[in-house]
């Protein structure tokens, strides 16, 4: 059963305090003010908070739903072909984003990879 943006969409407006907005130009769905997935530029994949080694092991797992751009390369930020997830696996996914937004609102802005500071 594939998984449509209007799934994703029931799927995300359920958890708490979620709402729906525009990120780059797309559709997207933030917790108090902290994005945590949005609809792709290419209509067929979501960006989804995620972590490095969460990222790292549905990459390996699954690389033709789980992917990356170069942009995305040092960013906590997967990206999941809509067509080819399994919506348990979406679900999952959107619940850990909610967390991971939900924590960033009340602390610092998402780690970026390498980006640790010098003195």
């Amino acid at each position: 059963m594939a998984v449509t943006f209007e799934s994703v969409r029931r799927m995300a407006l359920e958890m708490e305090k979620v709402e729906e907005g525009t990120s780059y130009g797309t559709a997207a769905f933030k917790v108090g003010g902290e994005l945590m997935a949005r609809l792709r530029e290419d209509l067929d994949s979501l960006v989804v908070r995620s972590d490095f080694e969460q990222r790292a092991e549905l990459m390996a797992a699954d690389p033709e739903t789980y992917y990356i751009t170069d942009h995305y390369l040092n960013y906590e930020w997967v990206l999941v072909r809509l067509g080819r997830v399994h919506p348990d696996a979406m679900r999952d996914l959107l619940r850990g984003a909610w967390r991971r937004a939900a924590a960033s609102g009340r602390k610092a802005p998402p780690k970026r990879k390498g980006s640790a500071r010098r003195r």
